[in-house]
């Protein structure tokens, strides 16, 4: 038996167990609402049984656009019945006789009629959804893949499944976790994307793209949280996703890699969701690893040079970053790249000795900064100041140090102008006035920055607190420092305490500062239990405070106490974290000098009287 439709400009056939006919006698009585009429002509004319014929009927008014009439028809069908019936037909295994065609075979026959019933629920899943009923059609659309589970899977594992049948099968499979969705029940959806993937379904590649990409699309962004796989889909020795972010990455670089093995058609758009999701958890040296894992061809290669640079710039590795931006940038390739040039002058802006190079990028970008691009302008000159006020620190003379940190505040000011709202550029304008030692000028901006961000900045408080100390308002700067401790978490607080004890120190009250480096001292130690040497190097390169730093101040500040036991106590910690350090061995050449110098003079004022006549 094999029900199908062909459809031309003017009529419709259906084709059933070897004879054909026409619908246009079965859409008539259609439209005169005879149903049982119309069915009793397909029975009769196609040889079919009362849930075959319903099955056409409903697909007919389906195609015709009467979702209503479809629903109606397809009302009409005891459709687990049906599927009861045909479990113990694709049980008996009946032997094919010799000269009996494949086609011909009982299993082929079963499966005709599978997919007659099967489609009909499939079409009344459709039409509850068309009709704003999600939940049920949802439930309908899921007995579809209970029953193939069932039939074929458990039962029959082994069993050959037919191209139209595989269809229907597919698109169920695609639109249950789209009608749970739908219906806001979020926590079936995860359960039927799931299913979808880890199952056993056959599915063409094409389907499973689509489905993996709904997938990471609502794990990204749907803001569901998505409890972990159950046990029963887990496979021993596999990695399991501990939240939405490491289950979207996974699905996406399964697809990167089906597509390195030609299994699926590129679709950038992957590759942007993955950008997003590796970037927000820090991981662009994974990003950038995937991007060289391409084949050539899919990007063009200044494009995946620049977005390799942004990647490297992004994880810390600036030289290699740079390295590919000064292959874009040349004169062959795209010199006037207004993003790369951008980036490139920022990389720059972080190294003294890379400055003067930064400052060429930044003004090639402020000379391309027209048209639709205008908007960068202010962009441009704020990177050129950086760089100037970079260049400032290596230069060879008082004269040209001057000179540059004048260019560099012009630029901070034109970019202000353009930028006035700009928080960040306010902050860069009051530290550059400050290393200018026009301290008025910086405090007038550290305060601006303070108002803007509100206070919710640790660095706003530092800038205060610095320049008040630069003007020798000690106690000031003290209690704008207090002030910020309250407001930072403690994980945070140590760039501050650090801060606090040399403003101690400079108060000249020592004993305080020594409690405050104890207790900074206890913050590192439980930060480094807590996160691990990794995460905490990273977090103390960032905040400019760490372990070997905060020794070796404590170090100092003993030696200037005379305390010299506690001393080399300090600097046998700080041997241990930096064996080789000119920081190091000064202060232990200090602390030896002023420890011989002090037993002279104890050995000087410990001789006896005659021995000095």
């Amino acid at each position: 038996m094999e029900s199908s439709e062909d459809g031309s400009m003017s009529f419709r056939e259906f084709h059933a167990n070897g004879s054909r006919m026409v619908t246009s006698e079965v859409e008539a009585k259609l439209d005169q609402g005879n149903i049982q009429e119309a069915e009793e002509a397909l029975r009769e004319g196609l040889s079919l049984n009362f849930e075959e014929a319903r099955a056409l009927l409903g697909k007919l008014e389906y195609q015709r656009g009467n979702v209503e009439g479809a629903l109606r028809v397809f009302d009409g069908i005891d459709l687990q019945a049906a599927i009861q019936r045909l479990q113990p037909s694709f049980s008996e295994k009946t032997p094919v006789k010799k000269g009996r065609t494949r086609t011909e075979s009982p299993s082929s026959v079963s499966q005709h009629a599978a997919s007659l019933v099967l489609e009909a629920i499939y079409l009344k899943s459709k039409s509850l959804q068309k009709l704003g009923k999600f939940t049920e059609a949802a439930n309908d659309c899921r007995r579809i893949l209970d029953a193939v589970e069932k039939i074929f899977y458990l039962d029959n594992p082994d069993i050959q499944v037919d191209n139209r049948l595989q269809g229907i099968v597919s698109h169920a499979v695609e639109l249950l976790p789209e009608l749970w969705k739908q219906a806001g029940c979020y926590d079936e959806a995860i359960s039927a994307y799931r299913r979808a993937l880890l199952g056993q379904w056959n599915l063409h590649n094409d389907f499973c793209a689509r489905i993996q990409k709904s997938f990471v699309i609502f794990l990204l962004y749907s803001g569901v949280e998505a409890s972990p796989p159950s046990l029963a889909v887990q496979i021993d020795g596999s990695y399991v996703p501990k939240n939405n972010l490491e289950e979207a990455i996974l699905l996406l670089m399964n697809f990167l890699k089906d597509f390195c093995l030609g299994k699926m058609k590129w679709d950038p758009s992957v590759m942007e969701h993955l950008t997003f999701a590796l970037s927000i958890c820090g991981g662009t040296s994974i990003l950038a690893k995937q991007l060289e894992e391409l084949r050539p061809g899919v990007y063009h290669r200044i494009d995946c040079w620049n977005t390799l640079a942004l990647c490297y710039s992004g994880a810390g590795q600036n030289d290699s970053a740079l390295n590919l931006l000064r292959k874009s940038l040349h004169k062959h390739e795209r010199p006037n790249d207004l993003t790369s040039l951008l980036l490139a002058a920022k990389i720059c802006s972080e190294d003294p000795y890379l400055a003067a190079e930064g400052v060429n990028h930044a003004q090639r970008a402020i000379s391309n900064a027209h048209g639709p691009n205008e908007h960068l302008k202010g962009v441009a000159l704020r990177m050129l100041g950086l760089c100037l006020g970079k260049q400032a620190k290596v230069a060879s003379s008082d004269f040209e140090r001057s000179h540059l940190q004048s260019k560099a505040l012009e630029s901070l000011v034109a970019a202000i102008r353009l930028e006035p709202n700009n928080s960040d550029l306010i902050f860069e304008l009051a530290v550059q006035y400050a290393e200018h030692r026009n301290l008025p000028a910086a405090l007038r901006s550290a305060r601006h920055f303070f108002n803007k961000t509100g206070g919710s900045v640790s660095k706003s408080w530092r800038l205060l607190a610095l320049i008040l100390s630069a003007q020798q308002r000690f106690s000031e700067a003290e209690v704008v420092t207090d002030a910020a401790l309250d407001q930072t978490a403690r994980w945070e607080q140590g760039p501050l305490l650090r801060l606090k004890a040399k403003l101690m120190i400079s108060q000249s009250r020592p004993m305080d500062a020594i409690e405050t480096y104890r207790y900074l001292l206890a913050l590192v130690q439980a930060q480094k239990k807590s996160f691990g040497p990794l995460q905490i190097s990273s977090k103390v390169e960032e905040d400019k405070v760490n372990e070997f730093d905060t020794w070796h101040g404590l170090a100092n500040l003993y030696a200037s106490l005379s305390h010299w036991k506690d001393a080399e106590i300090c600097l046998q910690k700080v041997r241990e974290l930096k064996e080789y350090s000119a920081a190091l061995m000064h202060t232990e050449g200090k602390t030896k000098t002023f420890l011989l110098f002090e037993v002279f003079y104890s050995s000087m004022l410990n001789l006896t009287p005659p021995l000095l006549i």
